[in-house]
């Protein structure tokens, strides 16, 4: 597993100490000028798909003129970035700026006129997260709490959830990160405050039997100290994994104490949600979907929400994965809910959309999706593009109305159809090699090519 490079604004020096104030704007709405964006109205289907092979082969364009120096370098192309958050503009003379709606401004103070509203109409946040949300401020990090439910659409009620939910998540940390040997004391200790009240009340206490159920060498299933053995095989697989997530970040593999906390505080997470889900356990690859969660709500400027960057993220996770759990349950891989249905799906899609590449790609160079869109799909994608694109395609995953599948499926159809020409010239090895290590394209180009496929149903 490869996974693309993170630009240098994200490693900041700022990370050696605490979180930095907020990102300075990924995307500069409205201001590119040889490139479509989400901002620019989609084109209706005519029914022949001429709107959708164009955008593909504008895509396959940029795609071949970056894919040389993506080789050379192994570095993501980066969006243009707005340096000094001044907001893109359209000049009338020299000294006069006249708004722009795609402005980066003009759409902060939309997302925080929704988001300030007593109760926040869902379907129109859902609309303004599709376009991407500006890097200001907390507004991913309120934003996605919305959008996954774990924040009501009553503002008035936030205060008094995320302090039931926040005391939740301590006393899981206290009853299931357990060390046994204090476990062993406080057990002993009731045990001597009993003996001793028995002994005061009756008298010389009759010789009982010692039970051996807590001794490290039990092998006892209520033993405390054979589920502790049990529970740091899984912390240690967690360990290995944490360790691995966005290596090139200084904000996850830093060599300075706040990124170690914040590993300790993914293991935590992981290890947590392991014990709740008996069934599912921790699945590798856990890791790399729960840490955009952390990153956005841990970079929070509300230095408070910030400090519960990790109880927020537990329950997001757990939001999240209610729509793909069954993905990471082996048990159901061949079931109707599984992978393997799910990659079938996306299959089904692109021949749907193009038989053709369908069938170069499943006949004639016989490339078996599950070498690719296993990873795209388990991971949702977060492997496939630098971390900055990661958080953008989210910001589309989390606010489709008909769920983050439905989306995730096109996009990775998209993904194939914008490699149309360079997949039908190739062949089993080349073409795996391809979608195994997908090349850097715009992701504002790859959405919208998604959001075409939507309009050809």
């Amino acid at each position: 597993m490869n996974p693309k490079p993170v630009p240098a604004w994200l490693n900041s020096a700022a990370w050696t100490s605490k979180p930095r104030s907020p990102i300075k704007p990924s995307y500069s709405f409205g201001e590119r000028s040889n490139s479509a964006t989400l901002m620019e109205p989609v084109g209706k289907s005519t029914g022949d798909q001429e709107d959708l092979l164009s955008s593909i082969a504008k895509v396959e364009k940029e795609v071949a003129a970056t894919q040389e120096e993506s080789d050379a370098t192994g570095s993501a192309t980066q969006p243009t970035q707005n340096a000094d958050y001044s907001e893109p503009s359209s000049y009338t003379d020299e000294n006069k700026v006249v708004k722009s709606p795609s402005s980066f401004d003009y759409r902060v103070s939309l997302f925080n006129t929704e988001l300030s509203r007593r109760r926040i109409h869902l379907a129109e946040l859902q609309r303004l997260t599709s376009q991407g949300i500006p890097d200001s401020g907390g507004i991913r990090a309120i934003t996605w709490k919305v959008l996954l439910g774990y924040l009501s659409r009553n503002r008035d009620d936030w205060a008094t959830e995320l302090e039931k939910k926040r005391a939740a998540y301590a006393v899981f940390r206290e009853e299931m990160i357990i060390n046994p040997s204090e476990v062993t004391r406080r057990k002993e200790e009731m045990e001597a405050m009993k003996a001793a009240e028995l002994e005061a009340l009756e008298g010389p206490l009759q010789r009982h039997e010692i039970s051996h159920d807590d001794h490290p060498l039990s092998l006892g299933s209520k033993s405390v100290w054979h589920q502790f053995f049990q529970d740091t095989e899984l912390a240690e697989q967690i360990n290995r994994d944490v360790k691995r997530t966005h290596p090139d970040m200084q904000f996850f593999c830093g060599d300075n104490d706040f990124a170690r906390e914040n590993q300790e505080a993914l293991k935590r997470i992981l290890f947590i949600f392991a014990k709740l889900n008996p069934g599912i356990r921790y699945v590798q690859g856990m890791n790399e979907v729960l840490a955009p969660l952390y990153y956005v709500f841990k970079t929070d400027i509300d230095e408070f929400n910030s400090k519960h960057a990790e109880e927020d993220s537990f329950f997001c996770f757990v939001e999240l994965l209610s729509d793909f759990r069954d993905h990471f349950c082996q048990q159901l891989d061949n079931s109707a809910v599984g992978i393997r249905s799910t990659i079938s799906q996306m299959t089904q899609l692109l021949r749907k959309h193009d038989e053709e590449l369908w069938r170069h790609l499943e006949i004639t160079s016989k490339v078996n999706p599950q070498f690719y869109a296993f990873r795209w799909i388990t991971l949702l994608l977060t492997q496939e593009f630098n971390f900055a694109d990661s958080l953008r395609l989210w910001d589309s995953l989390l606010s489709n109305p008909d769920g983050p599948l439905e989306i995730l499926l096109r996009v990775c159809c998209s993904m194939l159809l914008c490699l149309r020409s360079r997949l039908l010239a190739g062949d089993f090895t080349t073409n795996l090699k391809l979608l195994q290590h997908y090349p850097s394209v715009d992701i504002n180009h790859l959405l919208k090519v998604a959001d075409d496929l939507k309009e050809l149903k």
